[in-house]
């Protein structure tokens, strides 16, 4: 065998070596662009999914308050035609049930305040009231509800504490 070849057999090697390194590259170029194009129309995909999940959602719940718009609407008419306050209120107070379980199914609950102790990640302090027979920072009014929606609290409760004598403050 020849150590040492002739500098056109060399040169030959190389080109054929860069000819299988282009090729190679270009294989590689080819199946990153393939890859590109596929995770494209999937991200297009998940996006049109999400926006046909979130629009079906959103349909239940306004096909749900249907029933409360026609509800409200036959108490404005009974509210219009009937001088029986004692009916209309109970019409209301029924209507006012009926809307309150369509948001509990769609996951709000109200927070339970009264008589528990104040927290600031659910309640927001409005005043404190001076108390001998409660316990310090326990909630005594709540001035304004406030709700948790699946899990997350999207409007604190209002409320007003017990504290001791002469620790007064007013939060406005």
């Amino acid at each position: 065998m020849k150590k040492y070849t002739t500098r056109a057999e060399k040169l030959k090697k190389l080109e054929e070596a860069l000819t299988a390194e282009q090729v190679k590259s270009k294989e590689c170029l080819d199946r990153m662009m393939y890859l590109q194009a596929d995770f494209e129309n999937y991200r297009k995909r998940v996006d049109k999914e999400t926006q046909e999940i979130t629009q079906r959602s959103n349909e239940r719940l306004v096909i749900n308050l249907l029933g409360v718009v026609d509800d409200l609407g036959r108490a404005i008419q009974t509210g219009q035609t009937t001088d029986n306050a004692k009916a209309l209120l109970e019409g209301v107070e029924m209507v006012q049930k009926k809307l309150s379980s369509v948001l509990e199914q769609e996951g709000l609950t109200r927070i339970d305040a009264v008589g528990k102790p104040f927290d600031p990640n659910m309640h927001e302090l409005l005043a404190k009231i001076p108390s001998k027979d409660r316990e310090e920072g326990i909630i005594v009014e709540e001035a304004r509800k406030g709700y948790v929606f699946k899990g997350k609290v999207i409007r604190p409760s209002v409320v007003k504490i017990a504290c001791r004598e002469g620790e007064v403050k007013q939060d406005e």
